[in-house]
């Protein structure tokens, strides 16, 4: 009966003081510990001050180039908007850490920086998944190859998936699926012209 009484003191001191025993599961110590370096890493409010999404224009249009290569053009499309969106989780997730932020002196110029960020964020995500699903859409062009016509790819294919799981649509696994059927269309076309020279005399190439 003495033992009794002693652990149930023991174990409402422990309760009173929040000490843990040591055999506590960790996880509880690692969330207090991530919560701890999460703080040490938001943003302070000179640092966000330097942040801005107003510096698009050139690289916008590197990526609008028609006379550029596709594959070019579609991996600045994901490198702008990879960037933006990092850049405008970076504002989110600081306001929301630290709320006070938008009420300091000179607030109003990170809440509108911010606003720009949503914004180009916004617009270059739908003219980035446009090309995407043109591309998408006509991933093979016919070419004429010693006088016969062959399906080639119109651009790197992983590029075109990096693409697609950048942007991350609704309809993601129908468009890779897509992309992954027209390669196999374009190794099929590139199986005759690697049989052996006078292998039954037949032209090489397919439609």
């Amino acid at each position: 009966m003495h033992r009794l009484s002693a652990a149930a003191a023991a174990a409402l001191l422990l309760s009173a003081t929040g000490c843990l025993p040591k055999d506590v599961p960790s996880e509880e110590r690692l969330d207090r510990e991530t919560s701890t370096l999460s703080m040490k890493d938001t943003p302070q409010a000179g640092e966000l001050e330097k942040l801005n999404c107003e510096n698009t224009a050139d690289d916008l249009t590197k990526a609008r180039n028609v006379n550029r290569p596709e594959t070019e053009r579609l991996m600045d499309y994901v490198t702008l908007y990879d960037s933006l969106r990092k850049r405008t989780q970076t504002f989110e997730e600081a306001m929301t850490r630290n709320p006070d932020l938008q009420y300091r002196e000179g607030a109003v110029n990170i809440v509108a920086a911010k606003d720009t960020c949503i914004q180009q964020t916004a617009d270059v995500r739908v003219e980035f998944e446009n090309y995407m699903r043109e591309l998408v859409e006509v991933p093979t062009v016919q070419e004429i190859k010693g006088g016969n016509t062959v399906t080639i790819a119109r651009l790197d294919f992983n590029a075109l998936r990096q693409a697609i799981e950048t942007l991350s649509p609704d309809d993601k696994e129908q468009l890779l699926n897509r992309v992954a059927s027209a390669e196999k269309k374009v190794s099929t076309a590139k199986a005759p012209e690697e049989e052996p020279a006078g292998a039954g005399g037949k032209r090489r190439g397919s439609k």
